[in-house]
């Protein structure tokens, strides 16, 4: 999503490739891209700054039952969209541009790319033409509806087994 005007919020913190802004209107914070970045491109390294056994509002899935929170913290401002142009590598621990990214373009991802159970599920108003409506996590979501997407190492895994088993049942 672009940016429609720098006065319609404020500047929260910066960094060498992002900055997080607060839509003043509502306060919600997004991370908005502070130079291009070309498809493919590798944004930034990230780590893992806690290990939890459960999901929370902040933290990413990597495992069974491995859920890190984001190391830079900032990280955790990017923001769901059905059509992200973000993605979380967790296997390389990588942001990787989905598409083409403007200076002022809101980083989003794809919250069921990493998520297979979430524990806050929500209402998505992202407005995209491929919006999935309620965002749980990929257990939730056809096989057809995340063949759009790019998903995690661990996704990919829980879904062949999600539907090794069915074919077996």
């Amino acid at each position: 999503m672009h940016l429609t005007t720098l006065n319609d919020y404020r500047i929260v913190s910066t960094n060498d490739f992002s900055e997080v802004r607060q839509k003043i209107s509502n306060n919600q914070n997004g991370l908005f891209a502070l130079r291009p970045f070309k498809s493919g491109d590798v944004i930034a390294l990230f780590s893992a700054g806690t290990i939890s056994a459960t999901p929370t509002y902040l933290t990413v899935q990597v495992g069974e039952n491995k859920h890190i929170t984001l190391q830079p913290e900032f990280l955790q401002y990017i923001n769901h969209s059905c059509d992200p142009n973000v993605f979380f590598n967790t296997t390389t621990f990588e942001l990787i541009a989905l598409k083409d990214l403007q200076k002022d373009d809101e980083l989003s991802f794809f919250y069921p790319s990493t998520e297979w159970k979430m524990d806050q599920p929500f209402d998505c108003y992202c407005g995209a033409s491929c919006c999935q409506g309620k965002i749980q996590g990929a257990f939730y979501l056809s096989k057809e509806a995340l063949s759009k997407y790019r998903l995690t190492d661990f996704i990919q895994q829980q879904l062949a087994n999600k539907y090794s088993m069915s074919k077996s049942a």
